[in-house]
């Protein structure tokens, strides 16, 4: 509660650590306190959206984009080559098809289909471009009165995906490769900071110092009930030992000898996982 003044939470993600020199990093790619609202359609409003949502994009097939067949002849950029062998099928789901022949950075192969061939067509198009325009699963998603429009589709493998990333104000991310690659290699908090002079990495932090804090405290509490010398614990075995054995050892001296022994064995026993804790950490 002491944080909603300088952060938001509920609409959306920011970005708090990216692996340097990975496929997101970069003049265009995430930095490091990137509000993230969306991944290809997602809705992302919490860490767990994040993570639900680019499970999906590998569980589902990337989103297609409505496209006039005129837009598409008019950006069109398929390489000669493969317009001279653009009678071949696509045999099976794993071959990739590069109508781009890998000669853009900028652009990428589509696929789709229109009514008068029955075929898969390919057309290499401006993937910027492309993915800014309405999301399909299904050509009849774009259906427009005396237009004829298709649903065109990144023609890609099994594992590779685009996706298409929403943050801030800066122009959507085209992340094009494995989602696995984005899950490891961005971390996201749900605390997103108001102002640019608002640390993102407070929350973690004290998040961090309140699970040590806790983990301490808990192991302190644990190792003080120990029966051993100077701790709490060898005043609670004289209580217990007092309650159950006296019943049963009438003799003080035999109480204190059982005492004694406990209570050196204890001792023992703490002394001897501090030092090898000690001898671990150290060497």
């Amino acid at each position: 509660m002491a944080l909603i003044p300088f952060y938001t939470t509920g609409n959306s993600v920011v970005v708090s650590y990216i692996v340097q020199n990975s496929a997101v990093s970069g003049p265009r790619g995430l930095a490091i306190g990137d509000p993230v609202t969306s991944i290809s359609g997602c809705r992302v409003t919490s860490v767990d959206d994040w993570y639900n949502c680019i499970g999906v994009s590998m569980r589902e097939n990337t989103l297609g984009h409505c496209m006039s067949l005129d837009i598409i002849r008019e950006l069109d950029t398929t390489s000669p080559y493969y317009k001279k062998n653009s009678t071949r099928r696509l045999s099976r789901l794993s071959q990739v098809i590069d109508c781009c022949n890998k000669t853009s950075n900028t652009h990428l192969c589509f696929m789709y289909h229109i009514r008068s061939f029955p075929e898969t067509k390919f057309a290499c198009l401006p993937a910027r471009t492309t993915t800014d325009r309405p999301s399909c699963k299904f050509r009849s998603d774009c259906y427009t009165p005396k237009v004829e429009t298709t649903c065109v589709y990144p023609a890609l493998d099994n594992k590779t995906r685009l996706l298409r990333i929403l943050h801030g104000r800066k122009p959507p991310l085209l992340f094009l490769g494995d989602p696995l690659d984005l899950h490891y290699s961005v971390a996201v908090s749900n605390y997103v900071p108001n102002s640019s002079m608002v640390p993102v990495s407070l929350p973690y932090v004290i998040e961090t110092f309140c699970k040590y804090l806790i983990s301490l405290s808990g192991a302190l509490a644990i190792i003080n009930v120990v029966p051993c010398y100077a701790l709490d614990g060898q005043w609670i075995c004289r209580a217990f030992i007092e309650m159950s054995l006296r019943p049963f050892i009438a003799d003080a001296e035999i109480r204190n000898l059982i005492y004694s022994v406990i209570l050196i064995y204890g001792t023992v026993i703490l002394l001897a996982n501090v030092s090898i804790a000690m001898w671990t950490l150290f060497s």
